[in-house]
């Protein structure tokens, strides 16, 4: 039985119904027996992340400043400031095309804002327009070269356009700056894989050695390394050192889009496929796995479209 945390009963319920309609496919079109889905009975379901409101209330103001007849005396570094803030208000309320139109609208006060381009790359990666992307993280690197997300960004972009190359230069670039932030570690061993599986979980192991702590993120390299089982890690360590300010809908999203990437790894795309839906039911809309969980299932569901197709 899939268990589900008390947070409202009517919307427990109607993310109960859409993760069954997730499971279904998963259920009836595989003949791998029982013991190959035994994992998904333990799964963990809460409500979405609600939409913050402080957040809607600074959009709102933000709103009345820029289209009032005052806005006139506000200087253009001012307004590119406050075109930028809505814009990254929208971001985290998962509203893009709002986002993109007030991060270029920023940059048309102020063509300097390394930040703006960095999010301008990242939904270009999620729309899958990968030249559109690297001019963005190209840009936001050429203002900011210490810009603490561009070379991850433009990484995990090489990464899905398959430039495997640039993908683990980048992706080691920012792991080397930080090589006890586990997550670098992950995103790094993914385009490693790409390119020798052997060789990559071997360095995967190593860093792990030298790094890990008690960082919950280590778990999941555990989990990709087969330290930790797919359903031990659902049944243990889904909770486990939450922190006072982290949501379980934050965990969970990351925690099924990981197991998304492990069973895409294995081969398995119709149970990745229902991890990254997952994921995506969430709305953390601003953790990176979040992001890319869209882009995930578009490309498994393709997968498992030709799988399906006559030869």
């Amino acid at each position: 039985m899939i268990r589900a945390n008390n947070e409202g009963t009517a919307m427990n319920r109607w993310v109960l119904s859409i993760v069954m309609m997730l499971l279904l496919p998963a259920c009836t079109s595989t003949h791998q027996g029982m013991a190959a889905d035994d994992s998904l009975a333990d799964l963990v379901v809460v409500a979405p992340q609600p939409m913050n409101v402080r957040y809607q209330l600074e959009i709102a103001k933000l709103s009345e400043v820029l289209t009032s007849h005052h806005s006139e005396d506000i200087d253009n570094q001012q307004l590119a400031r406050f075109w930028f803030r809505r814009g990254t208000l929208y971001d985290a309320l998962g509203l893009s095309m709002l986002a993109r139109f007030d991060f270029n609208m920023a940059l048309e006060f102020n063509p300097s804002i390394a930040d703006a381009y960095n999010y301008l790359g990242i939904h270009d990666t999620q729309n899958q327009q990968f030249d559109y992307a690297f001019e963005a993280f190209e840009a936001a690197i050429e203002l900011d070269p210490k810009h603490p997300y561009a070379y991850l960004n433009r990484g995990i972009t090489a990464y899905y356009d398959s430039r495997l190359s640039l993908a683990v230069d980048d992706l080691q670039r920012h792991f080397e700056a930080e090589p006890a932030d586990p997550y670098r570690s992950l995103w790094l061993f993914f385009a490693e894989q790409q390119q020798h599986d052997q060789h990559a979980r071997i360095a995967l192991a190593q860093r792990r050695l030298a790094h890990a702590d008690s960082n919950w993120g280590w778990v999941l390299n555990d989990l990709m390394l087969g330290v930790v089982s797919e359903r031990e890690f659902l049944q243990q360590h889904l909770g486990r050192n939450l922190d006072a300010d982290e949501t379980m809908a934050e965990r969970l999203c990351e925690a099924y889009f990981y197991l998304g990437k492990l069973k895409q790894i294995e081969g398995n795309n119709q149970r990745a496929l229902v991890y990254f839906q997952l994921a995506l039911s969430t709305n953390v809309f601003t953790f990176l796995e979040h992001r890319y969980a869209g882009l995930e299932i578009e490309r498994s569901e393709q997968i498992l479209q030709l799988s399906r197709s006559p030869q």
